[in-house]
């Protein structure tokens, strides 16, 4: 009886020293996780902000180099320029993403599993995708550009219009999971109450929802603040923070300007991101013990309005899709039409070829493997560890903080800390290596809390169990939590995976001649003029990325047949 009680005090001695060697191993395991984040992220930011400091020859000259960004107005434009279009792109993008998240969720229209399909494509595709698909629609020598009245799609126009297809899906999935949480006593009582349509949903809807409105916001003003391939495709002569980043170091060689650039554009990601965090601890829970779940009623009207909604969102996103593979096979535009594979014959194109594809394959898989090992490592560490509170709450603090660092300045930062001469990491700058630290790092936070989730759903019995049978915790990891944890654990892998493949900003500024990759290869062959197969390479990415996910669902599906059979009754 004693050997099965859960409680400490049950334990048995024997079992109460194992559990102690158990606790200084996780404890052990927590010290070396908070040492692999400040190498990852929090000694490059320092390294960053330190050299935004310095002038060339690496002397302190405090804020000189501030005083000289913002009093040259070509420059300090920049940042207006970022926050107009972020404003305005998040302006867009709400509004269109709420009303399509509330067909999926409070209506009873068809082809509900085919729409959020469609609304889900730009997550497969780099950024630079729908930049390429609007020049060849309304460019110098696109086929609707009479449509602009003369206008130009090079600038701050084409920009918003790319990062609404981008952005589109990262704010659905957001509001899916905010209107999806509704209680039908609220709804019942407002009906009875003879509450017209419009005001329940203001009364109501809206409220019960706020927070995952604000969310999506933050998420859509700092995905479009932070972003660099769109603006360095389309934008033309528009400059953002972003773009101003890249001409800084890569165009004019000046590391320390381009770090004032990059702190300044970490300021408004962090504030974004910290107002997020704040108005999330103020949320409250939405559905109670007694709540009943709102499962919505046929209405033919608008039912049929939400239909030809989505349908009007999602055939636009599929248009833009179709647009950028129609151009990846025909011969010439506007010239020669014929259809061709010749622009996926990337040697004519770049010097790397194929080789840039089959490098941002392998960054994808080894960020994916070695990523999602460490992630779910982490955070069984910080939900099961014992004690330790100060260790714990300094690992979960840097888990959380790549989520309000651009890629952009990471990528930055990268190049001051792992290049410099005193850095004995220093052999991994201009390796694969490196470029799977960095996206690693950049999307940790995602899927540390995604794992944190399915960890915190665990009874920590299973753990005190296992220590009265004497059984390890790292038997128990395998044996137990892992397979009960398998398909958060395949959602961070797909989600690193695709992330990897699709990502520039955040490898923009480390790959070398032996490791450039796809989505770097698409802004070269971009600017040199050979759109085509720019645009054939994005295509490349999205099958890729689909054909993974895919085998995500299916592979899903399988385990939720055998090692989740416990969880149906």
């Amino acid at each position: 009886m004693t050997a099965f009680a859960t409680g400490d005090a049950a334990v048995t001695p024997l079992a109460r020293r194992r559990l102690d060697r158990d606790d200084v191993l996780m404890r052990l395991g927590i010290c070396l996780l908070i040492a692999w984040l400040c190498i990852a992220m929090a000694l490059p930011l320092w390294a960053l902000l330190s050299k935004s400091f310095q002038n060339q020859n690496g002397e302190f000259i405090g804020l000189a180099n501030y005083i000289r960004y913002f009093s040259t107005p070509a420059l300090f434009i920049s940042v207006w320029n970022s926050v107009m279009i972020a404003v305005v792109s998040t302006a867009f993008v709400l509004p269109l993403a709420f009303v399509y998240a509330y067909a999926l969720t409070r209506s009873c229209m068809r082809w509900k599993g085919l729409f959020q399909a469609l609304a889900l494509i730009p997550i497969l595709a780099p950024s630079l995708l729908p930049a390429i698909s609007l020049i060849y629609l309304f460019g110098n020598q696109g086929f609707l550009k009479e449509l602009l009245f003369g206008g130009q799609i090079y600038g701050a126009g084409g920009i918003i219009l790319a990062q609404v297809f981008y952005c589109f899906p990262h704010a659905l999935i957001i509001l899916v999971a905010a209107l999806s949480m509704a209680d039908a006593r609220l709804y019942e009582a407002a009906s009875a109450l003879g509450a017209s349509k419009m005001r329940v949903f203001f009364t109501v809807t809206l409220p019960g929802a706020k927070y995952g409105v604000i969310s999506a916001g933050f998420v859509i003003f700092t995905l479009v603040i932070t972003d660099f391939g769109i603006a360095k495709v389309i934008g033309g002569r528009f400059n953002v923070l972003a773009t101003d980043i890249y001409k800084q170091v890569i165009g004019q060689q000046n590391f320390e300007m381009g770090a004032v650039v990059g702190f300044i554009l970490l300021i408004p990601a962090v504030i974004a991101f910290t107002a997020d965090r704040i108005i999330q601890r103020r949320q409250v829970a939405l559905l109670s013990a007694r709540a009943v779940p709102l499962e919505p009623k046929p209405v033919p009207r608008r039912d049929w309005a939400m239909f030809a909604f989505c349908a009007a969102v999602g055939g636009l996103i599929f248009g833009i899709l179709a647009v950028s593979a129609w151009a990846s096979v025909i011969t010439r535009w506007p010239y020669n039409l014929t259809l061709t594979l010749n622009n996926y014959a990337f040697g004519d194109f770049d010097t790397d070829g194929w080789g840039a594809y089959w490098n941002s394959l392998s960054l994808a898989i080894w960020t994916a493997v070695l990523g999602t090992g460490i992630v779910f490592v982490g955070a069984y560490l910080l939900e099961k560890t014992r004690g330790f509170a100060l260790g714990r709450a300094l690992a979960q603090l840097l888990a959380i903080m790549p989520m309000a660092v651009p890629g952009l300045v990471l990528g930055l930062a990268y190049i001051f800390f792992f290049n410099a001469p005193w850095n004995p990491l220093g052999f991994i700058y201009g390796t694969l290596a490196i470029m799977v630290v960095n996206s690693m790092t950049h999307f940790y936070t995602v899927c540390h809390l995604t794992a944190a989730t399915a960890l915190k759903q665990m009874d920590p019995e299973f753990e005190a169990v296992s220590a009265s049978l004497k059984v390890s915790l790292l038997r128990t990891l395998v044996r137990v939590t892992v397979p009960v944890c398998l398909p958060s654990i395949l959602d961070i892998s797909i989600y690193l995976f695709v992330n990897a493949m699709t990502t520039v900003s955040a490898v923009i500024f480390l790959y070398s001649t032996n490791t450039k990759l796809a989505a770097v290869t698409i802004v070269n062959m971009d600017e040199s003029g050979f759109t085509a197969a720019a645009a054939a390479m994005a295509m490349t990415i999205v099958f890729t990325s689909t054909a993974v996910k895919i085998a995500h669902v299916l592979l899903t599906r399988r385990l939720e047949r055998t090692t989740q059979a416990w969880r149906r009754r």
